[in-house]
């Protein structure tokens, strides 16, 4: 059984609770993670999600086989009933705490983490994807969970397909030709990010 959840923790809609494809080049079960949003699952299942500046954490316990994937775009951390998974700080505590609620133990966790690309000119200056790579290391060694495989920083955007059962990660840098579709995502998130309600979420790569 897998959990889907959006901001604040929120159960997404039926049908993309239940959602998901086959993925017949991995022979695969899939379940994208979009911006926002993180998954929890202990089940035989590929997650799958696209990033730009964003980042993403793969976690598991290698002994339960409890694992998940997180996707958030901004560094800085929100508190309160407020805050939402689309903030560093909060997507990490989230997944966290959904691990352990469902029997992973918080001294075995080991992470993979992705993206932070500079690939969106308007956010360059002030370094988004950089800021989102910095602050995932660092709260992973704040918090005492060894990082096993990192791809991070770079010009380019990712597509991360992780395994939770065996932990496995296999990372595609996409060609100059799908650039426009990742930036294109992301400037709509980061122009919704203001103004979407708390707990509220987008879906961006369909």
């Amino acid at each position: 059984m897998y959990a889907i959840r959006k901001a604040r923790g929120a159960p997404l809609p039926p049908d993309r609770a239940i959602g998901g494809y086959f993925d017949t080049k991995f022979d695969a079960y899939a379940v994208k993670v979009l911006p926002g949003e993180y998954v929890v699952t202990v089940d035989d299942v590929m997650l799958v999600t696209l990033l730009g500046s964003c980042v993403t954490a793969c976690m598991r316990d290698p002994f339960s086989r409890i694992g998940g994937m997180n996707h958030f775009m901004l560094p800085d951390s929100e508190t309160g009933e407020g805050a939402t998974a689309r903030y560093g700080a909060y997507a990490m505590e989230i997944l966290i705490n959904d691990l352990l609620k469902r029997g992973a133990m918080r001294n075995r966790l080991e992470a993979k983490v992705f993206g932070g690309g500079a690939v969106i000119a308007a956010l360059s200056s002030s370094d988004v994807g950089q800021r989102n790579a910095h602050f995932v290391l660092a709260y992973l060694a704040a918090e005492r969970i060894p990082i096993l495989a990192q791809d991070l920083g770079d010009t380019c955007p990712r597509r991360v397909h992780y395994f939770p059962r065996d932990g496995r990660a296999l990372v595609r840098r996409l060609p100059s030709a799908l650039r426009a579709e990742v930036v294109a995502g992301e400037k709509l998130y980061q122009s919704r990010l203001g103004s979407e309600p708390a707990g509220g979420g987008v879906e961006l790569f369909t």
